[in-house]
């Protein structure tokens, strides 16, 4: 297969696997999601979500959580990890959401990166799945299958996600992406496939039988 017919096939066959995307972080709403994608970096979206009940329970508004002190916002987020980073981050960026944006979350992609706390990657989920605005967030998973499948030659997730938004429809992007995390997590996974294993790697290279080495992000 060439590196197009692969990409048609992971579009089809993941399509056919998972019909449905629901977004994995519990939320109710574009703050509520932009906070727990910042509290994700470095932990599980299960953790997220059995953490962020208690936060939004005591401010899911962000003109209610700047009032909140940042040792009491720390102390619930704990579990998640580097929470005096993300504590800070939280309390910071609802001040400016309340300043600067009339406590709404930016449907834009500088004004969010502009954030304290939000990079690239957390824009582009709260982009895409809060404001439906085409975006493909590269995460871990994503970054290790594009290499699997020989659909990037990038060493980290920029160059991934370059490649990625190449290959695929727009129209596509943020079921793909969401559909490419479930399969990574299901049966692509880190330790239990190394490009010889699941389903897909064996379907696009039936006579690989060397692993393939992941170059980190």
């Amino acid at each position: 297969m060439t590196r197009a017919e692969r990409a048609a096939h992971v579009d089809r066959r993941l399509a056919e696997l998972y019909p449905e995307t629901p977004v994995p972080l519990d939320h109710r709403d574009a703050y509520t999601l932009l906070v727990a994608v910042l509290l994700s970096a470095q932990c599980t979206d299960l953790r997220v979500n059995q953490v962020t009940p208690a936060l939004f329970e005591l401010a899911s508004r962000p003109e209610d959580m700047m009032r909140v002190p940042v040792e009491q916002i720390r102390e619930i987020i704990r579990p998640c990890g580097l929470s005096p980073r993300k504590s800070k981050a939280i309390s910071d960026l609802s001040r400016i959401l309340v300043e600067q944006h009339a406590g709404e979350v930016p449907a834009d992609f500088a004004a969010l990166e502009a954030l304290p706390g939000v990079g690239h990657k957390t824009a582009s989920v709260v982009m895409a799945q809060a404001f439906g605005v085409p975006a493909f967030p590269v995460d871990t998973h994503i970054h290790r299958l594009a290499q699997r499948w020989k659909l990037t030659g990038g060493k980290n997730v920029d160059q991934t996600e370059r490649d990625l938004k190449k290959l695929f429809p727009r129209g596509r992007w943020n079921e793909l992406h969401l559909q490419i995390i479930f399969y990574g997590r299901e049966h692509c996974t880190a330790r239990g496939c190394d490009g010889t294993v699941c389903t897909l790697c064996r379907e696009m290279f039936p006579r690989r039988r060397k692993g393939v080495v992941v170059t980190k992000s």
